[in-house]
């Protein structure tokens, strides 16, 4: 039976298996900046009922959702790395990661929220000062 995932090494496995989908430093940094300038906000929550892709922040009442994408997962394009092994498989993983961040913009646009992306590497003065914006022109 396999997953369709490549066999990896276990120093590999071990460092993937590390990696936090919430909590991590940049979300907990920008998070800590919302809250000292006193706003409130829903953490790891689906937006919209049945979507099963989770906000890193919520804001249901003004409906803007906030993505902390990690660079590596979601391609950034100053800092995006390619793995040499399995080169193919991370290549269609990650691209599919960007696809799906694509797409959960389009229904949560569609369903009349604002989304906000942040890349990990922002300065987290500078993203709140995005996600202010967005949430008082709402």
């Amino acid at each position: 039976m396999s997953s369709g995932r490549p066999v990896t090494d276990a120093v590999t496995s071990a460092r993937m298996a590390r990696q936090r989908r919430t909590g991590t430093a940049p979300e907990t940094a920008l998070r800590g900046e919302l809250h000292r300038r006193g706003l409130r906000y829903f953490v790891d929550r689906a937006p919209l009922p049945g979507l099963r892709r989770r906000a890193d922040l919520v804001f249901p009442r003004r409906k803007v959702a906030v993505y902390v994408d990690g660079c590596f997962w979601h391609r950034c394009p100053e800092h995006a790395t390619y793995p040499k092994n399995n080169a193919e498989w991370w290549a269609e993983k990650l691209a599919g990661n960007v696809a799906r961040d694509r797409d959960t913009d389009a229904r949560l646009t569609a369903a009349g929220w604002l989304v906000v992306r942040v890349w990990e590497h922002e300065n987290s003065v500078a993203a709140a000062d995005r996600v202010q914006s967005a949430l008082s022109g709402r």
